[in-house]
């Protein structure tokens, strides 16, 4: 059998290195794929024609779900005040973000002639093994931290701020909110946005790029604070880690919405920087605010950083391998 089915390639091949120009090696099928921080070379995609057209459709993302927002805030505040109960506006309000960032990515799923689920949630995977492992993940993790809170003597767990039926219906409102709040924060941070701008810039630069716009958002949250902002960073990098790793956002879904829940509705603490209605407890933090978190809550405490340098190494050694595909 010929082992060269190209004619005359092999004789082109050392003609080009006398010449001086290097002949193409083949890529080895054997070599492994890296995943060191900043790892790809996001000069060379700049120089492309290309890397100007990305840029653009992830501008013509961001501005369509601006549009969309602005009409669905029209559209909110013309309803009736059909019901008084702050349950359904508060609902209401986190759905209309929700829908603003996930109707203008169908329509860039068109426009692009992907999938939607290319964008980091494909439906077959939703509430499945990563979503419900990645809320095991979140939960456990906010308990180690009110744990050492606990221990430090700046958290008190208090008594029961609900009672009776409340504590079910409140706990399962909160868990539908937290989850639909999840899936807005990830999608429009790290899902068309990251697959878009990985394509121009690299998966890492994009990665730190979008956790920083991240935490500007949260800087809008009344009683946030700078160590909070970088805790936020810091989180929003860690979840990137879980999406190049898993393939999907669904790990990051769960881990999300379950420390949201744990944090406003189980622990009853402030949530960067807001304090839920309804909460389970009367708890109370008290102590200095580097330790505490102060006016943010939980995730303004310093011991946040060795938290989530523990998560990272501990998730890196569970998922070593890159799923992600962009």
């Amino acid at each position: 059998m010929d082992s060269n089915p190209v004619p005359g390639a092999q004789q082109h091949a050392e003609q080009s290195v006398r010449e001086g120009s290097p002949a193409a090696v083949p890529a080895s099928p054997f070599a492994p794929e890296r995943d060191a921080l900043f790892s790809e070379s996001p000069a060379e995609t700049y120089k492309q024609p290309e890397g100007f057209h990305l840029f653009g459709r992830w501008f013509l993302y961001i501005a369509i779900a601006v549009a969309m927002l602005l009409l669905l805030n029209s559209l909110l505040y013309r309803l009736p005040a059909a019901s008084p109960d702050w349950l359904f506006w508060d609902l209401a309000g986190e759905i209309r973000l929700l829908l603003a960032a996930i109707l203008p990515g169908l329509l860039m799923a068109r426009i692009e002639g992907r999938p939607f689920g290319a964008f980091g949630i494909p439906a077959k995977n939703a509430f499945g093994r990563d979503f419900w492992t990645g809320a095991l993940w979140g939960l456990g993790a906010l308990t180690v931290l009110m744990l050492a809170l606990r221990a430090f003597g700046v958290f008190s767990f208090g008594t029961l701020h609900l009672h009776g039926p409340r504590v079910l219906k409140l706990g399962l409102f909160y868990a539908v909110f937290f989850l639909i709040a999840a899936l807005f924060e990830e999608f429009l941070m790290r899902g068309y946005s990251q697959w878009i701008l990985a394509k121009a810039m690299g998966f890492w630069p994009a990665a730190a790029v979008l956790s920083i716009v991240f935490g500007a958002i949260h800087g809008l949250n009344p009683g946030e604070a700078s160590v909070g902002l970088v805790a936020v960073v810091a989180i929003g990098f860690f979840f990137c880690l879980t999406l190049r790793r898993t393939g999907t956002l669904w790990w990051a879904v769960g881990f999300h919405a379950a420390w949201d829940w744990g944090e406003s509705f189980l622990y009853s603490v402030p949530d960067s920087g807001n304090l839920a209605r309804g909460h389970l407890l009367n708890s109370s933090l008290h102590g200095p605010s580097w330790l505490t978190g102060g006016s943010v809550g939980p995730e303004g405490s310093y011991l946040v950083f060795a938290l989530m340098g523990a998560l990272w190494l501990l998730f890196s050694r569970a998922h070593p391998g890159v799923k992600y595909e962009s």
